[in-house]
């Protein structure tokens, strides 16, 4: 098949090709490797380099918004239709705005499209907006197939009035570095405390996601724990509890973060109950679980299903105290009875059926 895909270059505070992450980029470079012809497009909100750069087999062309992001836009929406007549499956991914260019140049060229969502994208601020959140809406109804990053997820989008070709496609990991390592080595190379308890986390830490709630649970902790230190990692909008014990290792790079994980006693996921928290499945939960390290997870959305034979590893989203009490509970009971994760290549795979029965359908 001759694939497309449409994104935006940035997202989860990594950039799709200087940091070779995540989601949009594993998914395309497997369906390459078995044998697909995969163009990418990505607008970029920063300033960077506009020619064809290659990942393995898969072809990226970035696309700058500009100081004047209308014209960028316009670029890439032209860039983007100048491919889709010659594709067989639009791939549209990582916000409503990319859904809704998508389908528009699905019903222009009668192409299908799939329409990824990684996220509850009402949730962002741009299906926010009264003529964009119709369309969105309009283009997950209408388009020929969505996946959905949790049941959740897809739950909503079936509320939206779609009633088939909706496929839950989960995070995955890439295997080869999400693995167990020797706790004693991620620490001496992260420059960790060795002889004490580490509980952490990574990923943004905002308050939108709950963070303030870590803090204070460790601050519940430390006094009866005294060798309880508290080790972060990520993009912050916060500012950080002066202590000692706390460890703030900034934005890692993707290779860094197994040592990160490996390196905890216990591996926290905070989240809310709110539109986000509900609909989302963590990336950070597949990592953890790959790495085999004990997790503590807010009790909401996907992770409330994915967890419901362990409810003693949840706890009730803003509630410093309950967080305090699983995290206690997890230091002394660290067994990880996890179901196996997916890599992205099995995710990839079930991606690349749902694309190769629209393309045999009549569209």
């Amino acid at each position: 098949m001759r694939i497309l895909v449409i994104t935006k270059r940035q997202y989860m505070n990594k950039d799709l090709i200087d940091d070779r992450f995540g989601r949009f980029r594993e998914i395309p470079l497997v369906l390459a490797r078995s044998g697909h012809t995969v163009t990418g497009l990505c607008l970029s909100y920063k300033h960077k380099n506009e020619e064809w750069l290659e990942d393995e087999t898969v072809q990226w062309k970035s696309i700058n918004t500009g100081s004047f992001k209308i014209f960028g836009l316009i670029r890439f929406i032209a860039n983007s239709g100048s491919h889709a007549k010659k594709a067989d499956i639009i791939w549209a991914c990582s916000d409503s705005f990319y859904g809704i260019i998508g389908y528009l140049l699905s019903i222009r060229y009668g192409v299908p499209m799939v329409f990824d969502l990684y996220d509850n994208f009402e949730f962002f601020l741009a299906a926010k907006l009264p003529i964009l959140k119709q369309l969105y809406r309009w283009s997950v109804r209408k388009c020929a197939a969505v996946t959905c990053v949790s049941r959740p997820l897809a739950g909503l989008v079936g509320s939206y009035g779609r009633k088939n070709r909706i496929f839950v496609l989960e995070n995955a990991v890439r295997k080869e570095l999400f693995m167990p390592m020797p706790k004693s080595h991620c620490r001496a190379a992260l420059g960790l405390p060795k002889n004490c308890k580490l509980v952490g986390t990574a990923g943004a830490l905002e308050k939108s996601r709950g963070i303030q709630n870590l803090f204070e649970a460790f601050d519940r902790l430390k006094t009866s724990r005294p060798d309880l230190h508290l080790v972060l990692a990520g993009a912050r909008k916060i500012n950080l509890p002066q202590d000692n014990r706390i460890h703030d290792l900034g934005v890692l790079p993707l290779e860094k973060v197994p040592l990160l994980l490996n390196a905890l006693d216990v591996a926290v996921i905070c989240n809310r109950d709110n539109k986000f928290g509900r609909y989302c499945f963590p990336q950070k939960a597949a990592e953890i679980m790959s790495c085999d390290v004990p997790l503590v997870a807010a009790h909401v959305g996907s992770m409330a299903g994915q967890f419901k034979d362990h409810p003693e590893w949840l706890f009730t989203p803003d509630s410093s105290m309950d967080l305090a009490n699983v995290i206690e509970y997890r230091l002394q009971h660290q067994s990880t009875d996890y179901t196996q994760t997916l890599s992205w290549g099995d995710i990839a795979k079930e991606l690349e059926k749902i694309m190769q029965n629209l393309k045999q359908e009549q569209f």
